[in-house]
């Protein structure tokens, strides 16, 4: 097991890190910025290194002070939690050149997996379903106009790299294809460094759905079973649950077991996520793998019992998985909400400042990973996410009800947050029901305007 491991990331992911550092006898270290300096994470690290000003362009993401910071206090591993360079097959390949190990996978396998176009062919081999569409990236126009004719519009336009819906176009006819290629190709390479973009059948009225994976790098790889993610605005959660409601439970089973065998058949080390679209009817298709750990992990952790932070850095270690497929159950109903400081009255307006007061709730089956507290600044160099509630009940409807509940106890000011969203959002009938889709938060809040 590592002696001392590097956190190079921020706020909850590395307070999360940190205490499964400590239960693992590891000493954790954290670099920051010089915006972060007062980070209340910060305190329950070892050792701290600040590694440059408040941008993320000049601190997090910063590959060559992040390695100086490891070598400098003999860290012998690095986690890189989400976000940042997480999925930076780059940095995983820098690690290993400087006999650092990377909690995360491989970066052929990083690499594989997080270039949708290879991981569809990947995909395709180990029996998950996908969308059909081009079978690799488009090289000219009238291939992609060839098979989108073929199957049907409407059709999108998505990036090989990257995701977050940049480079992403949908197009409803013939017409629009070139100038959606064109323009999404653009992007793309802005955001990404990477100009492939590849065609692919687009629902217009279909659920997020996501399987939890852990690999453990020699061919083997187990699955937590899954998590609806629909409650969604702009490409970005707002609620994700475990299990997902309303879901036969012999496609659950088959398309779980289908995310399990991609993951192993890309040797995988550590946690990913194999993200899904679900029509009406219950076909699956794949949409990406995210090789990383996900925001929403503790509603998995939540109705399996599995820490899957531990199991990660467990698996760089060298260690086998501590889990058997045969092992893993599902127990009762699990909820996440994500507690942006945003108002939602105002375009959801990122709201940086001092947090003046901060009474989060408890009690039983609650459970809250936030990095924030009274008198924390929120800087306004990052994501605008201060923490993460999660409940836990027997059934869904009583989750939802104890959802609630701890929504109502949460208090947080003076600035606007998510907590009021969320409450609207949870007693929707649309929510309740689970007959939703991923579009059905932003139909119900444009009614509302």
């Amino acid at each position: 097991m590592f002696k001392r491991l590097l956190i190079a990331n921020r706020g909850e992911i590395a307070l999360r890190i940190i205490r499964a550092c400590r239960e693992l006898g590891i000493s954790p270290v954290c670099v920051h910025s010089v915006a972060d300096a007062d980070g209340p994470w910060l305190e329950w690290a070892d050792e701290r290194v600040c590694i440059g000003p408040g941008p993320s362009a000049d601190s997090y993401l910063r590959i060559d002070r992040i390695i100086a910071a490891a070598e400098c206090t003999n860290a012998d591993a690095i986690h890189p939690g989400y976000g940042f360079l997480a999925e930076n097959a780059e940095f995983a390949a820098i690690c290993r050149d400087c006999e650092i190990d990377f909690v995360g996978p491989s970066p052929e396998a990083m690499a594989l997996l997080g270039d949708k176009v290879s991981c569809k062919r990947m995909a395709r081999k180990a029996g998950t379903p996908v969308f059909p569409g081009t079978e690799g990236e488009i090289e000219e126009l009238d291939e992609a106009l060839e098979v989108a004719e073929e199957i049907g519009y409407p059709v999108i336009v998505k990036a090989a790299a990257g995701g977050g819906g940049r480079g992403m176009r949908i197009v409803s006819n013939p017409e629009e294809l070139g100038d959606a290629v064109e323009s999404a190709a653009q992007e793309a390479s802005a955001a990404f460094g990477n100009g492939s973009v590849y065609v692919e059948k687009y629902l217009e009225k279909a659920r997020h759905f996501e399987v939890q994976c852990i690999g453990d790098g020699r061919g083997d790889a187990i699955h937590l079973y899954e998590r609806d993610c629909t409650s969604q605005r702009r490409h970005q959660k707002l609620v994700e649950e475990a299990p997902a409601p309303n879901i036969d439970p012999a496609k659950r089973d088959e398309v779980c077991a289908s995310a399990a065998r991609l993951i192993a058949s890309a040797q995988y080390g550590g946690a990913a996520t194999v993200e899904f679209l679900m029509d009406h009817e219950q076909n699956f298709y794949m949409l990406e793998v995210n090789t990383r750990v996900q925001v929403e992990h503790p509603v998995t952790e939540m109705i399996t019992g599995v820490d899957i932070v531990r199991e990660q850095i467990q698996v760089a270690s060298g260690m086998p998985l501590s889990v058997k497929q045969e092992d893993i159950s599902v127990s009762g109903h699990a909820i996440e909400c994500r507690i942006n400081a945003e108002d939602p009255d105002r375009n959801f307006m990122p709201q940086a400042g001092l947090i003046q007061t901060f009474d989060p709730p408890g009690g039983l089956g609650v459970r809250l990973d936030s990095h924030a507290r009274s008198d924390y600044r929120i800087p306004p160099n990052y994501d605008s996410m201060i923490g993460k509630l999660i409940v836990h009940a027997p059934t869904r409807e009583r989750a939802i009800e104890r959802m609630l509940e701890a929504l109502r106890q949460f208090r947080i000011g003076p600035m606007k947050t998510t907590i009021s969203l969320h409450r609207r959002l949870l007693d929707r009938p649309e929510y309740r029901s689970a007959h939703f889709d991923i579009k059905w938060v932003e139909r119900w809040l444009e009614s509302e305007a």
